[in-house]
């Protein structure tokens, strides 16, 4: 099956639990129609470069996925269709990264430098 990425920003006015818990219904949309959820991430509330639908920040999540085109196409379209959901990026990949997302990696780098310091 083919390996996707997806990316998703929800409202910034959620608490973390109900922003995972898009995430964990999304994932279950995915797997009732075939696919499964490699891998997740919850990223936490960023600020965003420009305001959409009047919101500066939103929770963002990353999933691996691997599944078949028809139940990419319906995440997708329930996504687009939930009112928490700003935003939405699917991507195609031949092969998923082995460990954290360069998001995660990041933190990881900050905490080493100011434990240097």
């Amino acid at each position: 099956m083919p390996l996707y990425e997806h990316v998703m920003i929800a409202r910034q006015d959620l608490s973390n639990t109900q922003a995972e818990g898009l995430i964990e219904h999304f994932s279950t949309v995915l797997s009732d129609n075939g696919g499964n959820v490699v891998e997740n991430e919850y990223w936490g509330v960023k600020t965003m470069a420009y305001k959409i639908n009047k919101n500066r920040k939103g929770h963002y999540a990353f999933l691996k996925t691997d599944a078949p085109a028809a139940a990419i196409q319906e995440m997708e379209r329930l996504m687009r269709l939930h009112e928490d959901v700003m935003r939405v990026l699917t991507i195609k990949v031949d092969a998923h990264e082995e460990g954290p997302s360069v998001q995660m990696r990041k933190s990881d780098e900050r905490d080493a430098r100011r434990e240097r310091r």
